[in-house]
């Protein structure tokens, strides 16, 4: 733990200040409890999904609110265009040039990959995993509770979380029998349901909060990973799958578009209701609360990301590495030491949530990562903020892609390793319009020197490999 982390554990029981205390003073005083730490992660939510970022349509009160009692990020990043390797980057602090899974297709973690949640569980927290998992199958070392979680409920398969009303979910390492029935399932679960009484949304929200009630009494990490608002690919045209379609059932709009509307809304409902626990349990004050995406919004199940104008002002949706596809909402609520209603424009990405993590645990992260702690931030001291020389992101799926974000410049090459490089001035292109590559040969030199330098070749991933859906 570097220093930073010693002076911020030494004063956790108060607002968090430099040099509080003598290190003798600090010896002889019992260790102050850890925060708990609430990560929420969205499943395919765009930029410009929640009303705290531009959304006029889709109702988001309570994000609003934890936006409004917290700090929201205007350039943080997902760790890659689609789901599992974007969740790999989040829980194991490496990006998509090194870590483990780094598309769709199914491979498992392996015993030397640490996860966030073991470095958590090593710090005496009970740790806990709600929703989608998707970095190892049933019966592997992958499977999330040899990764680091006491407990699991929800889909260990990317591809069965399709599906919102399959015939059973996972608890732990036992599968639980559901109400559902699906006539022709796929070989992970996936497929339609015929009847329909178990809605997997609201069992995964139900046990988070168990979660929360059960170990209320010691420092906790919950990972609650709701598939909201996924489509289910198997149910064409008309794949945003719930059971109604609430506020929006009586719009004048396609079937799909009222569907992802209620499912965005039901998401919003599912964080108000972890706030509400742990207000109830006296916990507001003591628990960190994250709340972001995985990627880009989707053009899946009959719904079009333009009809809400989902990805803001940004170019790109999943499965791309321009902005829409990478660049995510990130919100964070720590009543008494992050500052309410604070906007940041630090830029990083789902690999810092390790280094973050383990400096909120008074824990040593695991070394040689791509990881940087953010937390100076949170905490308003950005002198001692540390920068990323560069974040990176690679893609297999369909036309491979690399990208680099060095300072406000961002480089994109398509396809990986032997395409032109296109560069883009964030600063004045937002939406990534104008390729300046001619105009600046230097950088398209230095970014694409990045790009091999980032790019550690797995014997997993080669480009033009297909992958799963997810």
């Amino acid at each position: 733990m570097g220093a930073f982390g010693t002076r911020l554990m030494a004063s956790l029981t108060g607002l968090v200040a430099y040099g509080a205390g003598s290190a003798a003073r600090a010896q002889a005083e019992p260790a102050p409890r850890p925060p708990n730490i609430v990560f929420i992660l969205a499943d395919d939510l765009g930029y410009g999904d929640l009303g705290c970022y531009g959304q006029h349509e889709i109702l988001t009160p309570n994000i609003d609110r934890l936006s409004a009692e917290g700090m929201r990020f205007t350039q943080f990043y997902a760790g890659a265009p689609v789901c599992a390797p974007s969740r790999s980057v989040l829980m194991t602090g490496q990006h998509t040039g090194h870590t483990r899974i780094r598309g769709n297709a199914k491979v498992d973690l392996r015993p030397e990959d640490v996860t966030v949640a073991q470095v958590l569980q090593g710090a005496g927290y009970a740790t806990g995993l709600d929703g989608k998992w998707g970095l190892g199958s049933e019966g592997t070392i992958g499977a999330p509770t040899r990764k680091g979680f006491d407990h699991f409920f929800g889909y260990v398969d990317q591809t069965m979380a399709h599906n919102y009303y399959p015939t059973y979910l996972v608890r732990d390492d036992q599968r639980v029998p559901l109400r559902n029935v699906v006539p022709h399932p796929g070989q992970y679960g996936q497929g339609v349901a015929t009847v329909r009484l178990d809605y997997t949304a609201d069992l995964i929200a139900a046990d988070s909060l168990q979660f929360i009630r059960e170990h209320a009494r010691q420092p906790f990490f919950l990972y609650l990973a709701p598939t909201l608002p996924h489509a289910n690919d198997e149910r064409k045209p008309d794949g945003m799958e719930i059971p109604d379609y609430g506020a929006y059932a009586h719009k004048s709009w396609p079937t799909p578009e009222k569907g992802y509307a209620a499912m965005v809304t039901l998401l919003d409902r599912e964080v108000g209701d972890v706030l509400t626990e742990l207000k109830t349990l006296g916990l507001e004050d003591s628990t960190v609360v994250i709340f972001t995406s995985d990627n880009g919004p989707h053009h899946e199940g009959g719904h079009d990301p333009d009809f809400f104008h989902s990805r803001g002002p940004l170019r790109g949706i999943k499965r791309e590495v321009y902005e829409g596809g990478i660049r995510e909402p990130m919100i964070v609520r720590w009543p008494g030491h992050v500052a309410a209603g604070s906007v940041s424009t630090h830029v990083g990405y789902f690999g810092d949530f390790m280094t973050t993590a383990a400096e909120l645990a008074g824990r040593p992260a695991p070394e040689h990562l791509d990881s940087i702690s953010f937390l100076p931030t949170l905490l308003g001291h950005p002198a001692a903020q540390r920068e990323h020389e560069y974040l990176y992101w690679e893609f297999y799926e369909g036309e491979s892609a690399q990208a680099v974000r060095m300072g406000d410049w961002k480089a994109i090459r398509i396809p990986m390793v032997t395409g032109p490089i296109r560069l883009y001035d964030l600063a004045s292109d937002l939406g990534e319009r104008h390729d300046l590559a001619a105009a600046h040969p230097d950088l398209v030199r230095e970014t694409g020197a990045l790009m091999d330098y980032a790019h550690v070749p797995s014997p997993l991933w080669q480009v033009g490999a297909p992958a799963n859906p997810n």
